[in-house]
């Protein structure tokens, strides 16, 4: 999420340019994992809140963060503080309990699938056929990367539920933040935000505390996760977006199911099944079909923040 500003061409995009393309998608990518170890030391509620509260907290040293908005803009923000942070982020530790992270990861590629029917639906209007290509195959994609868990049993078939529906509130929260984005910078609107979730999330966050069973690695993974995955990698691509065009900076975006299939097989000796991998390339197409072309698309390109 930003503001609208003229990028810079892409053909004089620089290697530290891509590197900032880059960089969120693979911290994004790394969050699934993040999470499972997360999961080690504390209940998926504290998880959620712990990350939330460390994200809020880094952000609250950029002062740009800390700039007024309009009071109008606030019940946009309340919307984005569940929608965006505090349902969806509680959802994925729950998920992880049942499959891998690899898994998440990858079905978090139905994102921009689900953010396009939802602004279609809004907008009350049947999207062109290329969109339609994009959704049919996305779609397609998603149950291929589902199926295999769903012959495990009903444990990893609520996990798999759990995600779409962490990504459909993605789908919304995402449409909600385009009039934000024309207003707003991404550091401005996500602070608040991520201020608000971590007040939803404290209540059931805090009394985990008490029980958890602290180690360094999942004491790392959750400061990553808060830090980084939460809120830093948002300002670094909108840095990038500023640098290279929405459009390109997007690609970040689909990091995100190779870097998280890739982390859990080799760190987490996690299995995944081939069908699934394939189901994750179809899905990613879809993905791509419905890219936006134009620069006036890109402005608004909902596919930025769609982090786990």
């Amino acid at each position: 999420m930003q503001t609208t500003t003229q990028p810079a061409s892409p053909k004089h995009a620089s290697t530290a340019d891509w590197l900032l393309v880059a960089t969120p998608g693979i911290i994004w990518g790394a969050s699934f994992l993040f999470i499972a170890e997360g999961l080690r030391a504390i209940a998926p509620n504290g998880v959620s809140f712990i990350r939330i509260a460390i994200g809020f907290a880094t952000l609250s040293f950029f002062p740009a963060a800390r700039r007024r908005i309009d009071r109008s803009a606030w019940p946009g923000i309340f919307a984005l503080s569940i929608l965006w942070f505090a349902f969806p982020l509680s959802m994925f530790p729950f998920a992880e309990q049942r499959v891998s992270s690899a898994l998440t990861g990858m079905l978090n590629a139905t994102t921009p699938l689900f953010v396009t029917i939802v602004a279609a639906a809004l907008a009350r209007k049947m999207p062109a056929r290329r969109i339609l290509l994009g959704l049919a195959t996305g779609i397609g994609g998603s149950v291929l990367i589902a199926l295999p868990s769903f012959s495990e049993g009903k444990s990893s078939a609520l996990g798999i539920a759990l995600i779409v529906i962490a990504c459909i509130s993605y789908g919304f929260a995402l449409n909600v933040a385009r009039p934000l984005q024309m207003r707003y910078t991404a550091l401005q609107v996500i602070w608040r935000a991520l201020g608000l979730a971590a007040l939803w999330t404290a209540p059931l966050g805090l009394r985990e505390i008490p029980a958890s069973h602290w180690s360094l690695v999942p004491v790392l993974s959750l400061l990553a996760l808060g830090a980084f995955g939460t809120s830093i990698a948002n300002v670094i691509l909108t840095v990038a977006a500023g640098r290279v065009g929405a459009i390109q900076a997007s690609a970040a975006t689909f990091l995100m199911p190779p870097v998280a299939l890739l982390l859990g097989v080799l760190l987490r000796h996690e299995h995944v099944a081939l069908l699934s991998i394939v189901g994750g390339a179809v899905c990613l197409a879809g993905a791509w079909i419905i890219r936006p072309r134009t620069q006036q698309q890109a402005a608004v390109s909902t596919q930025q923040s769609a982090s786990a």
